[in-house]
């Protein structure tokens, strides 16, 4: 079971072999809490998707995430409106970003598992054009950062170290080591 419905992550999931059962989006209060960084906050985020999602369903396996974007201190959630995305954009251009994703997971059972992917993301300097056609295709909405590395926002990294698919929202490593961990096995 996947608690977001996220295609993205769908897509991730497909790409390892599993395909879940069931989506059971788990919407919770996504606000930072005071003086929360952006590592406990993913972790926090992802582990309260995944209880809820656990507590409506006991008797299945349970795959929750969430990701944060962090320029030092300041996090990137995702942009209300284009403005908002076009000042992240912009505060992003021609420097380096983190982009934390955490995933947990809930078997049956009670048991639960969380961890933290961390990827170091550089974009390149964006020129005006490139910032407003990025913008004009709407790629920017219901991203966290306002942008998704796994469409033409992708042109704009010039270095990543790290994840690929923790930037796109699931980090796959982490996500079958914890399934296996807890219990999980593959059809």
């Amino acid at each position: 079971m996947l608690a977001s419905a996220s295609p993205r992550r769908l897509e991730l999931l497909a790409q390892i072999g599993l395909v879940p059962d069931v989506i059971d989006p788990a919407e919770i209060d996504e606000t930072p809490l005071p003086g929360e960084t952006a590592r406990l906050l993913a972790v926090r985020l992802a582990s309260e998707k995944a209880a809820l999602v656990a507590e409506r369903r006991p008797d299945t396996f349970v795959i929750a995430a969430d990701t944060v974007v962090a320029v030092g201190r300041r996090l990137l959630a995702k942009p209300e409106g284009r403005a908002e995305a076009e000042r992240m954009l912009s505060l992003l251009s021609g420097r380096a970003h983190r982009v934390l994703t955490a995933v947990a997971v809930a078997a049956p059972g009670g048991r639960r598992a969380c961890r933290l992917s961390e990827t170091r993301v550089r974009f390149k300097r964006l020129t005006p054009a490139e910032l407003a056609a990025y913008l004009d295709s709407g790629e920017w909405e219901g991203k966290a950062g306002g942008y998704g590395v796994q469409g033409r926002a992708g042109g704009f990294v010039s270095w990543l170290a790290g994840s690929y698919t923790g930037v796109v929202g699931l980090p796959l490593h982490e996500t079958r080591a914890l399934l296996t961990g807890v219990g999980f096995k593959e059809r």
